[in-house]
C-alpha cells in the first residue's frame, strides 16, 4: 500500500476520526465565547445563533463518535 493510498484513507481511520473530533470540539470554544458575549450584550438573536451553533457541534461530535464505534477493528491505517 503506497503512502498516497494511506493518506487518502486517513479520514476513514481511527486517527482521522479522533482528529476530526478534536477539531469539532475546538469549535465549542468559539461557541462558548459567542454565548458569553451575547449574554453580556443581552443580544437574543446572537444568543440563539450561538445555541444553534453549539447544537451543531454536539451533533457533529455524536456522528463522529458513531463513526468511531463503527470503525472498530477495520482501521485503514493498521491494515
Amino acid at each position: 500500500m503506497s503512502a498516497l493510498t494511506k493518506a487518502k484513507g486517513f479520514k476513514k481511520s481511527k486517527s482521522g476520526t479522533y482528529l476530526s473530533m478534536a477539531a469539532t470540539a475546538f469549535g465549542a470554544v468559539g461557541a462558548a465565547k459567542q454565548i458569553k458575549k451575547a449574554r453580556a450584550e443581552n443580544d437574543t438573536l446572537r444568543l440563539v445563533d450561538a445555541v444553534v451553533t453549539a447544537a451543531g457541534i454536539v451533533t457533529g461530535l455524536a456522528l463522529l463518535y458513531r463513526e468511531l464505534k463503527r470503525l472498530g477493528d477495520d482501521d485503514v491505517l493498521l491494515g
